[in-house]
């Protein structure tokens, strides 16, 4: 009966006090910390950052793909310029996109890295530059 018991309250724990798979936080070596939707399913991915009018300044989305490549990104019905980051599996940066602007066009520029990467961070035009992110950085999620 204790073990049932027991049983029985790790569900309820994992239902309702359970850790939101859809959020975290991305943080740089200097200490900030990004507040992103995390985009794991290919679904998820797909849509992005698309149909959304603003962002706030610290947060961001983070693309974790199940293989390491060279993922290209465009901008299709993105409304916001953003920096684009992406991070290889030792979740050191690789190459970054900055100021990366919505495409209004039918075809649309496809932005691609320079380096094989597991996660991608997007986030508001301009942060990269403001928070000093550079290849080679080590960032924490």
């Amino acid at each position: 009966m204790l073990i049932f018991a027991s049983v029985i309250l790790c569900v309820f724990v994992l239902l309702l006090g359970g850790n939101d798979s859809g959020s975290g936080k991305v943080c740089l070596k200097k200490g900030f910390c990004f507040l992103v939707e995390v985009a794991q399913t290919p679904s998820e991915r797909a849509k992005g950052l698309m149909f959304r009018e603003n962002m706030e300044r610290d947060r961001g989305m983070l693309f974790i793909f199940p293989l390491e490549s060279r993922y290209a990104f465009w901008m299709k019905n993105t409304l916001i310029p953003l920096d684009i980051i992406w991070i290889n599996s030792a979740k050191e940066v690789v190459s970054i996109a900055e100021d990366v602007r919505p495409c209004v066009e039918e075809e649309c520029e496809t932005f691609t890295p320079e380096a094989a990467a597991s996660y991608v961070l997007e986030v508001n035009a301009g942060m990269a530059a403001e928070k000093d992110i550079k290849v080679g950085d080590r960032l924490d999620f």
